[in-house]
Order: structure tokens, then sequence, then C-alpha cells
């Protein structure tokens, strides 16, 4: 497939609107607390019989310090003993939900996020893989996709050693810039040393994808300034970057208003940083694969995109559609069957459920038939740029153009505008409407409503 990226500045001015990310469809805004534990079990039952992969997502909350334009669940903590009872909650949910699913089932995935999750110990790291093998089948080929991120500043070579003797094999090494204003403007103190010497040790210990994390629209960044982080990244070629578009909301978290709002680039000093992201990145041999993410041509990724297999799922991109997903500690949310379920969002509460004996189910949404069609629309769509309309109707049992007539009508207009074409079976993203996948989209959406709020497409 054509994988080019055209940066229409005219389009995204006309298109400039909020949107999902959509790494779910519904959104996890939908999720409601009527769905609880009985829904969950029902679920995993259907799951067993239809059985399949797994995937694994752990939370892992803590953090030394906090940056400023985060709108993580995290919580802020220079004490290591803090993670040791949360720790215990939570290999007790695991052995809980290992018990629930068939352990014949693989578990192709399996992610450690936060927060932090190298503000974990080693001891503390081993505790966790060990009592995760015990109650979940993971591979021991070295074939699954297991990744972390890390955070350089809590990493070392030592770290990284470990991190791979337990199995992962992919890893995300957050930066979001290099400039020692932007850093200290967002209290993010990270050397270029520190940084690039983990992606060494990761490089020297056999991981086999390493991941840049950028964030644009920071406080006192430039096109100019940016500009020399990412050069000094592509000196070191990491496979993959994901550059993310910064969100203030100081309304809706708390430590973005310690940002000088004064000190935000405008919008049209942002989409130039965007601008100048995409040709370094395009003209050094990365592909767009979509929504903030590039990779190089070889990736596991851009392959998987060029083959019709890309998949999309609250982690971000994945090659594995197949899988169940399932999330454990305070605040993950997992797909299993039709189903999303979140677990409580606090740790006074994760513990006392857990204590009862209890899955630690907050809230859950449970897919309709219509849902899933338009999750297939729209995974489609944001993975591939494409759809075709013959696999959904033979799926779906459906006449796409009766079934969505009111939806292509509203895409007549992206259709004139250049962002997409319309064909007799197929809907194709042309290059210009790719950064404006989100758009297109949200023109499935039957959930979206202009109260809910979501960050800018762009």
């Amino acid at each position: 497939m054509d994988q080019s990226l055209t940066f229409d500045l005219d389009l995204i001015h006309r298109y400039d609107q909020a949107g999902p990310r959509y790494t779910s469809y519904p959104t996890a805004l939908e999720l409601h607390e009527n769905f609880g534990e009985a829904d969950y079990l029902r679920h995993i039952e259907q799951s067993n019989r239809l059985g399949g992969p797994l995937s694994l997502y752990f939370h892992i909350p803590f953090c030394d310090t906090v940056c400023y334009y985060c709108a993580c669940n995290k919580i802020v903590t220079k004490n290591r003993a803090h993670a040791e009872p949360y720790l215990n909650d939570l290999c007790r949910e695991i052995e809980m939900q290992g018990a629930l699913f068939d352990r014949g089932r693989v578990v192709d995935q399996l992610h450690w996020g936060g927060g932090t999750p190298t503000f974990l110990s080693e001891s503390q790291m081993r505790h966790l893989m060990v009592s995760t093998r015990r109650h979940f089948n993971l591979r021991e080929d070295d074939e699954g996709q297991y990744s972390i991120e890390v955070d350089p500043r809590e990493t070392d070579d030592r770290t990284i050693a470990v991190l791979r003797e337990l199995g992962f094999n992919r890893i995300s090494l957050g930066l979001q810039d290099f400039e020692p204003d932007v850093q200290k403007a967002v209290n993010r103190i990270q050397t270029e040393q520190e940084t690039f010497a983990v992606l060494e040790a990761a490089r020297n210990e056999g991981f086999r994808s390493t991941s840049i994390d950028l964030i644009y629209g920071l406080p006192l960044q430039t096109v100019e300034s940016f500009s020399r982080t990412l050069e000094k990244i592509l000196q070191v070629s990491p496979e993959r970057f994901s550059v993310f578009n910064y969100a203030h909301l100081p309304q809706r978290f708390k430590t973005q208003r310690q940002i000088d709002d004064a000190d935000i680039p405008n919008p049209e000093v942002k989409l130039a940083i965007l601008q100048m992201v995409i040709q370094r990145l395009t003209e050094a041999g990365y592909v767009y694969i979509g929504m903030d993410h590039f990779a190089k041509p070889n990736d596991e990724l851009a392959v998987a995109q060029r083959e019709g297999k890309l998949y999309r799922n609250f982690q971000g991109y994945s090659t594995h559609s197949e899988c169940d997903l399932i999330g454990l500690g305070v605040t993950s949310i997992g797909r299993v069957g039709d189903a999303y379920i979140q677990n409580v969002k606090d740790l006074d509460t994760y513990r006392r459920t857990i204590e009862q004996g209890r899955l630690p189910v907050f809230k859950g949404f449970e897919l309709s038939r219509d849902d899933k069609l338009r999750r297939a629309v729209i995974s489609g769509l944001i993975c591939h740029f494409e759809l075709e309309f013959i696999e959904l109707e033979r799926e779906f049992s459906i006449d796409f153009k009766t079934y969505f007539e009111q939806e292509l009508i509203k895409l007549q207009k992206m259709a004139e505008d250049g962002l997409l074409t319309i064909d007799t079976d197929q809907i194709l993203v042309r290059p210009a409407g790719r950064l404006l996948i989100r758009n297109i989209c949200m023109v499935f959406d039957r959930y979206l409503t202009e109260k809910k709020q979501f960050s800018k497409v762009i």
C-alpha cells in the first residue's frame, strides 16, 4: 500500500477540531458503572469457549517526580516502599484473573505501562514477572511482543539487562524534548547521555524494537528548538517514533496548572513544528503509521500495515488483533470478547476490593452488533487508511451503502476536499487526509457529542 503523507495546511485549518483518538470504539467515555464483575465473568466464559491468545496490560502508577504536562493516572512519591503493598495486591489480582482464563491460552502480548514501571526495584520486577508466569501461559521463545515503557532517568544498564532476562523485547523511552528551557518548564530534566545510554543498552541486550516518545506543543518550544532535539535522536536511529500533540487541559489535569499558559506555542507554531517533524522523518526514511506514530519501513508495524494486519487498542498500534486484552492494576482497561472493562481508579478502593477476594471492576461496556460493525469500520480506516465494503458486508450481513447512507453523504464533503475517495466498493484515504483520519472516523461515531472533551485532532 501507499504509505505516503501530505501536509496540507489549508485542510488542517478547515478541519481543526477536537475528537477521540479511537484506541477503542466506543471510546472509554462510554464505559458505565452498571457493568460489574458478573458481566465480566460472563464475557470471560464466552471468550474461553472461543479460545485464542491473550494480551496482558499492567498499570504501574508510581513516578518519582511529576512532569507537568502529564495526564496519566499516576502517584508521585519518592518513597519506593509505597510500591510494595500495591505490588502484593497486583499479584493477587493476577492470581484471580489467571484462574478465570484457560491455561492453554498463550500470552502473545504483554505490556507494562504507567506511571513509570522502572520505579520498581529489580526484586519487585522479578516478583511481578514470576507471579505472571505462575498464573498465565507466557511464551518462552521470545516470539511474543513483550514491551515496557521506561524513564531513562530511572533506568541503567543493569535494569535493561534484567528486563531482557525477564522476557521483554520491545522498549519505549520517554523523552519529550532535550532543550533545557523546555525541560525546566515541564519539570523533566533529562540528559542526552542518560537517554542514549539506555537506548544503546537495549540494543546491546537484544531488544527487537526501540521507540522514542516526543511531545510537540510544550512550553517554550519553537520549530528551531524542536528540530535540534529531533536531529540528535535521528543520529541514533530508533525503530519507531511517537510524536504526540500536547493537549493543554489544566481544568481537567491539576499538574498542568504548573505550566504558564503564555509559554505555550500558538497553533501556528505547533503546526509548523509538526510539518517540520513530518518532513524530517520522511526524509530519514520513516513511514507514517498513523495517529502520531512513525516507523522504519521494515518495522513490524509498517509491515503489518502494508499487509492489512495492523490493529489498534488501548496501548496504541499492534499486530495482534486476535488477542483478548486483560487489564491488570488500578485504572487499567481491558477488552475481553465483546466487552471493555476498567478497574477501579484509586489505590484504597483497589486494595479493599482485592482483600475481599473480588475482581476490581469499576465499570465496563458491552458492545452491540452496531458497535462491533462501527468498530470494524473505524479500525480499518485508522489502521490501513482504506475500507473494503465487501468484507464488512460478508461479516455483518449488511449492504454497506444502505447501512451507512447518511455517513457516506457526510463524507462527500471530505471527498471534495481531497481527504478521501469513495468508490463503488471502498473508501480510500488519500495522503492529504491521513493526518485528519480522526475527523474521518468521527463520521461513523454514533456516540459523539460536542459536550465531550477531547484533544484537538492536530
